[in-house]
């Protein structure tokens, strides 16, 4: 149907054009995802207020992405971008974008994989990171789970199954733990200091077979809240949106530009993309 070179260039438009709309993909087999990379933009630190995030390609292939008064514990769905090198700042809430960011970074998307661009840490040292996230499947039967540890009122955190075996010790503030392989079910999970010898907090995590998870542990108003984010499903095409939550609040605080779309809606974008490059291999057949 296209060429390799003509395939490259209809993804990276429609990826555009997907950030354009103010969409992200949020379902689709692997063909939908050839030619792009992932990115999701959250704000993990406990004690910095809400900041306007910026996204751009330092090549200038997609349009700049503002996305306003993102407060702790946001955390984005996926973006799908063509592989290159972008731009992630923030700004103080309200600020121009011509101020000087708070805090910059540059991340290097490379084609099917996926990262988490995080501001992470207290506001006194408060840095962005990009985390990189496992888009592999587990083996058949099984589920994938890590930690991600946003916690100051909890520095340092043990994560068991309740009435069970640990599944990462003394996980520190600020810090990721790598994934495992687990059981699919619905887990009750519980929380403590390490040595703690008073109460635990207790969050529910319901895992699916085929299915890959990050934990989100964060300061909720009494104590600590957990959100549970599917970075991957059957056929490694990221999702992100916010599976369960426990101890606190656990409603999804999605970035508002970050819409999910139906099949119906991408398939329109891509017909739209393969038109403008079907016309324009058109265009210069003519013009031989």
């Amino acid at each position: 149907m296209f060429a390799a070179p003509q395939r490259r260039r209809l993804a990276a438009f429609a990826a555009a054009a997907l950030l354009g709309l103010g969409l992200t993909v949020v379902d689709g087999s692997p063909a939908a995802a050839a030619g792009v990379g992932y990115v999701r933009l959250a704000h993990l630190s406990p004690d910095t207020p809400a900041v306007d995030v910026y996204l751009s390609s330092v090549s200038g292939a997609i349009p700049q992405q503002k996305f306003d008064a993102v407060g702790y514990g946001t955390v984005s769905k996926y973006l799908p971008l063509p592989p290159g090198t972008y731009a992630v700042a923030m700004r103080k809430k309200g600020d121009p974008a011509s101020a000087a960011p708070v805090l910059s970074t540059q991340a290097t998307v490379e084609e099917g994989k996926a990262y988490t661009v995080a501001g992470t840490g207290k506001f006194a040292d408060l840095g962005l990171r990009v985390i990189v996230d496992d888009l592999g499947l587990p083996e058949s039967g099984k589920a994938k789970v890590r930690v991600i540890q946003a916690s100051v009122k909890e520095p340092v955190l043990d994560v068991a199954v309740a009435g069970g075996s640990k599944i990462a010790d003394g996980v520190q503030f600020a810090t990721t733990t790598s994934y495992q392989t687990v059981d699919p079910g619905r887990w009750t999970l519980r929380l403590t200091q390490p040595s703690a010898t008073g109460s635990a907090t207790t969050v529910t995590a319901p895992l699916k077979a085929g299915a890959v998870y990050s934990l989100i542990i964060l300061d909720g108003q009494g104590g600590l809240t957990a959100q549970l984010r599917t970075d991957a499903e059957s056929g490694g095409v990221p999702q992100g949106g916010v599976d369960t939550g426990g101890g606190g609040t656990a409603g999804e605080q999605g970035m508002s530009p970050l819409l999910p779309i139906g099949g119906g809606v991408a398939l329109v974008v891509l017909a739209v993309a393969g038109g403008l490059l079907w016309r324009r291999s058109r265009v210069r057949a003519a013009a031989a």
